[in-house]
């Protein structure tokens, strides 16, 4: 008996031996090629990046996949039981593989069962980062190594917060912190047993667990999980109890409210920010490196900048443009019932991102009205319509150009099916802008018709102090043009480039009331062609001061002026200033012929407002890494005073100015005290009404291609263009003052309502004088009158009383026009006539400014405003 024991324990030790010998071979085989666990000691998983914007609120998310990432000790323990009872409720006991969960597979295998892979969390998060989802032995096996392993290197909750934030569970949400905001609009904290049994079933198969799409399998999978967890003794009965009643509501069907914030739509703000830092950090970290990014939006006047943009762009097109027919058509046999033209709608693609405005389907056309079914608006009992008052201005475009006669029947516009865009309004006509829904329905008096404008546009506010931008939209709508008109679109400003010329001209001994001849100039441009360059009003007007020139807007005294100082100039003046990067020397630059964007010239007209400090327009305060690590600011003042800790009594650290001066503030102060004279009686009128300290510039380009006007107080800067994506002619009355003015006029007046309204700085040095407006003659200081201005002088350059600044007349060295009866020099005397086209000439001496009447101000519409040739 001893010998056959002997032998039969021989046998198991040789079998042992064998065994263990090709265990060992097997883990050499599978595991000599396998990639390294250790680097997951220092895995950082693909997080999303938030924006935030000044007032604190999320306003936009980069992702490649949703994902925020918790720590283990901020995950409540109820998820992660839950989690632990659902997918592996020996993870605290065992040491990477369950050897009787694999037995137990194989049992129910042999017995006729599903192959179950019988993985625990660490070989699950083993798989999911460093091997495939293949279905086979090689790959278990390799888990199986792998997860051995990852257990000598990571402690059982560092295996936890990596499986609980890597892990996919439906609905873009990777990871339990997404999917508690996708799912039920809830902190983790906040979660109920049910919903984080609910949240533990998903593993198994998050695509066909829906809770709105599969409801039966989510509530049998979230009730097999309630049940271990029961099993585990992570819950009572009771509560167990009380979770299976828990009908699943959701933010998916409506069911539920969310508690946190959702997320805006992407915007021109978000995506420009996005463009940027794609640019700076690349587009892994900006999408998966869980940045936290300052924005320097302000979301109110973000609201009314798009707000006044898109009133100006509807406005116009719906008077000049006729009705160019619906966003799209649908089948009318998809519009049966309620539910198949909702989902139908759902699919049109309309965009939503329009404040007030709302898809729609004409659902029946009648012969008054027309039945439509509203995106986003229950129905109520009698249905909405709309009516053919609330479409008359929809007239029909026609081939040849021109629109048609007005609607008479709701059939001259619609056809069934058709997907339009409606706006709801009050008894008063004014639009409803609450989405609100019931609030916005139980104000709602009738639908109009809305129609998405062809020419489009962009706006942008910014702080001229420190470079941030508060407001920027660079179109009508995002969700129809994503393409960034602020900042992308490369359009000839017209004459609000005239700026940088005087600029140039002020900083090289040219003053505000030097005098500049307006005189027909024909400048051979070396291609058998003649350039004539004219002023808007067609008309010339002899010898005029620098100040004239920049508030009536005129082309040939610009022309003249920078052939004086040389384009080379001005272009040094351009670059400095940052509209153009190397701009060529051609003398129609100095009418604004060249491509810049609205972002470069509302940054550089920036710099005239904060008396000529470098400032570059940002739209982050500061970019932070997932640990919290600045990775840049905006703000790089240094401040060696602020290394020690502050006590009441000391002096207060100072940080040091890192800005650098690239204009004299003189000159800064000159021509903001001559673009000043734009609103007050020139090109930019509009906004005199205003009653604030104000300086601004109009463009206008050759045939209304494009329009601009740029404003700006001590304290704000706003830009606005107008034009169409393909260059064309914008029409009659299209000027920079007629269509961007409204813009601009409506912004300031929102803006600056809870800020100061402060007065331009004399600069420290500026030598002040008056001036006759209409001759530039220095006057005796105790001279008044509506003609009488007073000029900032650099120390040494003003005239003495009677005389004029420079004491010549500047022509630009192009050959004097001696035709017509046009004044060609200072003394010309009044006799001479025509100077005006048909008023008085300079005369000389005028002590109260009021001898020698002002040029006369454009026609309405800005005829001021210039062109380019």
């Amino acid at each position: 008996m001893t010998r056959f024991l002997a032998w039969v324990f021989s046998i198991i030790s040789i079998g042992a031996i064998f065994g263990l010998g090709a265990m060992a071979v097997m883990v050499w085989h599978y595991g000599n090629d396998l990639p390294s666990h250790e680097r997951l000691e220092n895995y950082q998983p693909a997080t999303l990046s938030r924006v935030y914007d000044r007032d604190g609120r999320v306003m936009a998310e980069y992702l490649t996949e949703r994902r925020i990432f918790a720590p283990v000790e901020e995950i409540p323990d109820l998820v992660k039981n839950a989690f632990i009872a659902a997918e592996d409720r020996n993870f605290y006991e065992h040491h990477g593989f369950d050897a009787l969960g694999i037995m137990g597979a194989v049992v129910d295998y042999a017995r006729g069962g599903r192959l179950r892979g019988a993985s625990t969390i660490t070989q699950q998060v083993m798989k999911n980062f460093l091997l495939t989802n293949e279905r086979s032995f090689d790959r278990k096996f390799k888990e199986i190594i792998l997860a051995t392993r990852m257990e000598q290197v990571l402690s059982k909750d560092q295996i936890l917060e990596l499986y609980l934030n890597e892990i996919y569970l439906g609905a873009r949400a990777y990871g339990v912190v997404a999917a508690a905001a996708n799912y039920f609009g809830k902190p983790l904290e906040h979660l109920s047993v049910a919903e984080a049994a609910y949240l533990a079933a998903l593993p198994k198969a998050p695509s066909n667990l829906h809770p709105v799409d599969n409801r039966d399998e989510a509530l049998d999978r979230r009730g097999y999980v309630l049940g271990q967890m029961l099993r585990a003794g992570f819950i009572t009965q009771a509560q167990h109890d009380e979770a299976m009643e828990d009908p699943l509501h959701t933010v998916l069907d409506g069911s539920l409210q969310p508690e946190i914030q959702t997320v805006p739509r992407r915007d021109y703000f978000s995506e420009e920010i996005r463009r940027q830092l794609v640019e700076r950090l690349g587009e892994d970290e900006v999408e998966g490196g869980g940045l936290t990014v300052r924005a320097t939006l302000d979301p109110e006047l973000q609201r009314v900048g798009a707000d006044a943009l898109r009133a100006r762009l509807v406005e116009w097109d719906k008077t000049r443009q006729g009705w160019r027919g619906p966003v799209a058509q649908l089948d009318p046999a998809q519009l049966e019932t309620e539910e198949s033209w909702r989902r139908a709608l759902g699919s049109a693609r309309a965009p939503m991102d329009i404040p007030g405005w709302f898809p729609a389907v004409v659902l029946k056309v009648g012969d008054t009205t027309a039945r439509i079914g509203i995106q986003g608006v229950p129905e109520d009992e009698d249905g909405h319509f709309i009516g053919i008052a609330d479409a008359n201005w929809a007239k029909p475009e026609l081939e040849g150009g021109g629109v048609g006669r007005a609607p008479r029947q709701p059939s001259d516009i619609y056809a069934v099916g058709d997907v339009i865009m409606v706006a709801a309004e009050d008894a008063e006509g004014a639009e409803i802008r609450d989405l609100d829904g019931e609030a916005l329905l139980a104000e709602v008096d009738s639908w109009s018709l809305r129609q998405i404008p062809e020419i489009e546009g962009a706006f942008m506010a910014m702080d001229p102090t420190t470079g941030r931008v508060l407001a920027m939209q660079g179109g009508f709508s995002f969700e129809t043009s994503v393409f960034n008109r602020a900042s992308q679109a490369k359009r000839q400003p017209g004459s609000s480039f005239k700026p940088f010329v005087y600029a140039a001209a002020l900083d090289n001994g040219y003053t505000p009331s030097s005098v500049i001849l307006d005189a027909p100039i024909v400048i051979d441009t070396g291609s058998d062609e003649l350039w004539r360059p004219t002023n808007s009003s067609n008309r010339f007007y002899g010898p005029s001061p620098m100040r004239v020139g920049i508030e009536q807007s005129r082309n040939v005294m610009t022309v003249r002026l920078a052939q004086e100082i040389g384009m080379e100039r001005v272009a040094e003046y351009a670059e400095r200033f940052g509209v153009y990067e190397n701009m060529p020397h051609h003398l129609s630059y100095a009418l604004g012929a060249g491509e810049t964007t609205l972002y470069q010239m509302v940054g550089a007209y920036g710099m005239f407002a904060n008396g000529g400090w470098r400032i570059e327009p940002t739209l982050v305060d500061r970019v932070q890494d997932r640990y919290g690590e600045t990775l840049f600011k905006q703000d790089n003042r240094a401040c060696y005073e602020c290394t020690e800790i502050w006590e009441a009594g000391l002096k207060e650290p100072v940080p040091t100015p890192d800005k650098q001066l690239i204009m004299d503030p003189v000159t800064a102060f000159q021509l903001t005290s001559m673009m000043r004279g734009t609103v007050e009686r020139g090109t930019a009128t509009t906004l005199a009404s205003l009653g604030i300290p104000m300086a601004a510039k109009t463009g206008t380009t050759n045939d209304a291609r494009d329009a601009w006007l740029i404003a700006f107080t001590p304290n704000m800067v706003a830009g606005c263009y107008i034009g169409y994506d393909n260059p064309r002619p914008m029409g009659r009355s299209a000027y920079g003052s007629t269509m961007c003015g409204p813009v601009i006029k409506a912004f300031m007046e929102e803006a600056m309502k809870d800020r100061p309204h402060l007065d331009f700085h004399v600069p420290p040095g500026a030598v002040m004088a008056k001036i006759d407006r209409g001759s530039g003659r220095r006057l005796s200081d105790d001279a008044s009158g509506p003609g009488v201005v007073v000029e900032a002088f650099h120390p040494g350059e003003e005239p003495q009383i009677g005389e004029y600044s420079g004491g010549r007349v500047i022509d630009g060295g192009f050959v004097a026009y001696k035709g017509g009866d046009l004044p060609m020099s200072l003394d010309a005397s009044a006799d001479s006539g025509g100077a005006y086209g048909g008023g008085a000439a300079p005369a000389g001496g005028a002590s109260g400014g009021a001898a020698r009447p002002a040029p006369p101000k454009p026609a309405a519409g800005g005829f001021g405003s210039g062109g380019l040739y």
